[in-house]
């Protein structure tokens, strides 16, 4: 219906991927900086908690750089799919769960990070 809005794409790619980085970026500060309350909230061990924070930076900082954005999007993938498996199988949480607790937050993230790992993050990245 608007092929002239085609152009943008690569615009559209950069802003799904600063989108995606901001996400990651706070959850993954949150996570190395805070690991003793976060190991609590989400039931796993500090040192776990730690290196989940390293992971979520490092694919959030790719994400934001373009570099090595499909690895990036890969691990994040993985990231929120033990998540979903945890509040599916662990927590018993439902698709919206309570106060909007639910996995279906998890599933947009891994849907966003597929569309960057099929689209390589756009032609505006830094490192492929």
């Amino acid at each position: 219906m608007f092929p002239q809005l085609a152009r943008f794409s690569d615009l559209g790619l950069l802003l799904l991927r600063l989108m995606v980085a901001a996400i990651f970026i706070t959850s993954g500060w949150s996570h190395a900086t805070k690991s003793r309350e976060r190991s609590k909230d989400i039931g796993m061990s500090q040192g776990f908690t730690i290196f989940l924070g390293i992971a979520e930076l490092a694919g959030g900082l790719g994400m934001a750089f373009g570099v090595l954005t499909q690895l990036a999007a890969i691990g994040l993938i993985l990231i929120m799919l033990g998540a979903i498996q945890k509040k599916i199988f662990v927590w018993h949480t439902g698709f919206w769960g309570e106060k909007g607790s639910g996995w279906h937050y998890e599933l947009m993230m891994i849907v966003m990070n597929l569309v960057i790992l099929f689209t390589d993050g756009g032609r505006w990245v830094l490192m492929k």
